[in-house]
């Protein structure tokens, strides 16, 4: 078997957390991760057919029998997956429907993956129904777009609205929006279900006073939606306590419309 941890799925992971951990978006053991990979991508690395153990995942997800994950694991710090991703990442797969999941490397110290797990997994049957090349769910909590949901009206088309306005690049990057959850309580399948219904509608949902998640077709597309509306609401709460003399007007974004291709979410732009 050729070495796992130089597998491009695994690299990237690693870097990935690293960077997230670097940009402080994933404090102490804040945020996680989960990537689909397919079988060809792992097919050299693993013996699939070998489970270490068997872990409940304490959902059902049929759509997802049989899938692979690539998941970060539960209490893990981002910072120390660079040093040990054997005991902070593990991948697993899913079966009977999804309530149990067969681990097939990592989490070597007993651990399990990530308590979000069940979120992640909704949110990929919905992204997928829109979307059958994504692949990647991510969750963080990013300074600014948290700080903005204690000042900001939190319906989702003055939220989206006020992020495009902020910077040039933003209709184009998420031209589907930003949606929002009021606060709710983690790690249950509650919220799972909730953020799982708002992706329906974009690749990006505010969690209140928590953090954010987004999902995309790999780790760089989903990395750089975060990152995009991150420092939209950066510049934002530069600005909020300010009177806006200037800013980027409907107009102006159904130029950028035109210009890249795309489509502003419907209703949102006058």
């Amino acid at each position: 078997m050729k070495n796992i941890l130089e597998a491009p799925f695994m690299v990237e992971m690693i870097r990935t957390t690293t960077n997230m951990y670097n940009q402080g978006w994933d404090e102490r053991n804040g945020g996680n991760i989960s990537l689909m990979l397919d079988a060809a991508e792992i097919a050299g690395y693993l013996d699939t057919g070998k489970a270490l153990r068997t872990i409940p995942t304490g959902f059902t997800a049929p759509e997802l029998d049989g899938k692979c994950f690539l998941v970060t694991g539960t209490g893990k710090y981002f910072k120390n997956v660079q040093y040990a991703p054997e005991v902070n990442l593990g991948i697993v797969r899913l079966k009977e429907q999804g309530q149990q999941a067969d681990l097939l490397w990592g989490y070597a110290d007993g651990g399990q993956f990530t308590s979000e797990f069940p979120a992640h997994m909704m949110s990929h049957v919905a992204r997928l129904k829109v979307n059958p090349e994504n692949r990647v769910v991510m969750h963080c909590h990013p300074a600014n777009l948290l700080a903005m949901t204690y000042v900001h009206d939190l319906d989702e088309k003055q939220f989206t609205r006020t992020l495009w306005q902020m910077c040039t690049e933003c209709v184009v990057v998420f031209p589907d929006g930003v949606n929002v959850l009021p606060w709710m309580l983690c790690g249950t399948n509650e919220i799972g279900e909730a953020t799982a219904e708002k992706m329906k509608t974009a690749r990006l949902v505010v969690w209140s006073q928590h953090g954010i998640y987004g999902a995309g077709k790999d780790l760089d597309e989903t990395f750089g939606l975060i990152e995009t509306a991150e420092k939209a609401a950066e510049i934002y709460m530069k600005i909020a306590h300010l009177p806006r003399i200037n800013t980027i007007t409907d107009e102006q974004m159904h130029l950028l419309e035109k210009r890249f291709n795309i489509k502003a979410r419907e209703g949102y732009l006058d």
